[in-house]
């Protein structure tokens, strides 16, 4: 089959060389532009195109050469824009979606997921409309999300299942989708910083969700502290039985709303990442409140 494929991110990377793998002709790989990264002027591209690169595919940031190609399908992994109806006219186009619709339609379902505490995820070959991810359903994937498992870790299991998903539904034949039931719709608006603020009056598995969605922080004497990885307890230790949320007592460990966090790893501000007993025995943060300005 001829294809053009639409992604940007490193998840979706395995779908485009799952696609070359099964014997599939990539016409046409359409990413975001190359990026700007640190202090200097130097830009690095994308993940699929640097892997469409490698590939040896044709390979462009401009969404429009897709109107000048001949293709029998286009598909889109996390691609990073909305196509237009001259697009959907000119092309049919399926999209491989990081949920199990119509639970979390939008651009950050597993985040999302994580953050509500769903047990359990999936990815969708779903049919492109005009619609933000309204389109029916050709064939779908569940996985369970554990306890531990982390946004990064189940991003990257959803793009091996996913993956597979895809090529078995096109060697299948697409055939009629399914249309997505009314009742069940979630939407999955872009993770903000603010939504990773940890708030340590809520309970402790609120926090751990927020730590395993990834980008979650603090402020500790005034600047920021990220915290990169954390335990929670069900329990709240006996020298943190009489304090107040955010309160840090010893081995790292904040108090709760209920419960408590153990903090594993953090990144202070203009540092590097660090384990947290290194940082308690430098910052000495024991009595402090977190997330205030002492």
């Amino acid at each position: 089959m001829r294809l053009v494929y639409l992604g940007s991110p490193e998840a979706a990377v395995p779908p485009l060389e799952a696609l070359v793998a099964a014997g599939h002709d990539v016409v046409l790989v359409v990413s975001m532009p190359d990026r700007r990264r640190g202090r200097g002027g130097a830009t690095s591209p994308t993940p699929v195109k640097a892997a469409a690169v490698a590939l040896g595919l044709p390979v462009t940031d401009q969404l429009d050469d897709v109107l000048g190609v001949h293709a029998d399908l286009g598909v889109v992994v996390a691609y990073g824009r909305i196509l237009g109806p001259d697009l959907l006219a000119h092309l049919p186009m399926v999209n491989l979606h990081f949920s199990l619709l119509p639970r979390w339609r939008g651009a950050a379902p597993v985040e999302r997921g994580l953050l509500a505490g769903d047990d359990r995820t999936g990815v969708c070959v779903m049919a492109v409309e005009e619609g933000l991810d309204t389109g029916g359903v050709y064939a779908r994937a569940e996985l369970p999300v554990g306890p531990t498992d982390t946004a990064a870790g189940l991003r990257a299991e959803l793009a091996r299942t996913g993956a597979d998903l895809l090529v078995r539904t096109l060697a299948d034949g697409l055939g009629e989708p399914e249309p997505q039931p009314a009742e069940g719709v979630t939407t999955a608006r872009k993770i903000t910083a603010e939504d990773l603020r940890v708030d340590w009056a809520a309970p402790a598995v609120l926090a751990g969700r927020q730590v395993r969605v990834g980008g979650a922080w603090t402020t500790f004497g005034g600047r920021r502290l990220k915290v990169l990885a954390a335990e929670v307890l069900a329990e709240v230790p006996p020298d943190l039985a009489a304090a107040g949320p955010g309160t840090v007592g010893r081995d790292a460990v904040v108090r709760c709303g209920e419960g408590a966090l153990r903090l594993v790893e953090v990144g202070p501000e203009g540092r590097r990442a660090m384990g947290a007993a290194d940082w308690a025995r430098g910052a000495q943060p024991e009595g402090h409140v977190l997330g205030t300005a002492d």
